[in-house]
């Protein structure tokens, strides 16, 4: 697409935050959700996703929401649907093993719910504490609830409950893969974030 004037730069998706420093980020679904939804809104986020060097969007709401317009604009995406039921654990697990190997080659991610709430703060409070980047679960909540500066309720909880009951990082990862990313990946977080002084700040 061509654009021109005031949409050549686009706009930053609302509630931007970064879990790991410039690897990995939430937000708000580009364009808004529900009634607030808005096509041109959409379009300048997505033109904001692009210039930004984000090489892949990865949308954890259950529906297809705006897949088809990240293909439209050429923006390599994942679904993983997150929702509490009998696919809750298998789906966090499939989608912190990508998370891993992803981060571990570089790239650059933007995840999104519908917003920036207890499904996102859940699953980013369970992915730290299944890779023991800390080592409780209370601990997990606090450091993204300050991140995001919201309270994480009953909902992310559940999530975060579940992650806990999955395989851990070694046994969920293929052997191949995980030989080939663990010393990047290891050096990416150590250079990204310390979540336990973030923890007891």
């Amino acid at each position: 697409m061509n654009m021109r004037g005031k949409w050549a730069e686009g706009i930053m998706p609302r509630n931007l935050i970064w879990i790991v420093k410039d690897r990995l980020a939430v937000c708000e679904r580009p364009g808004g959700y529900g009634p607030q939804h808005r096509k041109v809104r959409r379009i300048e986020e997505l033109i904001w996703i692009r210039r930004n060097d984000f090489k892949r969007v990865i949308s954890i709401i259950p529906a297809a929401h705006n897949l088809h317009n990240y293909e439209e604009f050429d923006i390599d995406y994942v679904h993983r649907p997150i929702a509490i039921g009998d696919h809750l654990h298998e789906v966090l697990g499939v989608l912190y093993v990508d998370l891993n190997k992803l981060i571990a080659h570089g790239e650059r991610l933007l995840m999104h719910h519908e917003d920036v709430g207890d499904d996102i703060g859940g699953t980013m409070a369970g992915y730290l504490v299944w890779n023991g980047f800390v080592d409780t679960p209370h601990k997990a909540i606090t450091v993204i609830e300050r991140m995001i500066n919201r309270v994480i309720g009953s909902h992310g909880r559940e999530i975060v409950s579940a992650a806990m009951e999955l395989p851990s990082p070694e046994e969920l990862t293929p052997q191949e893969d995980e030989e080939s990313t663990m010393e990047d990946e290891s050096l990416q977080f150590q250079e990204s974030s310390n979540f336990e002084e973030i923890a007891t700040e």
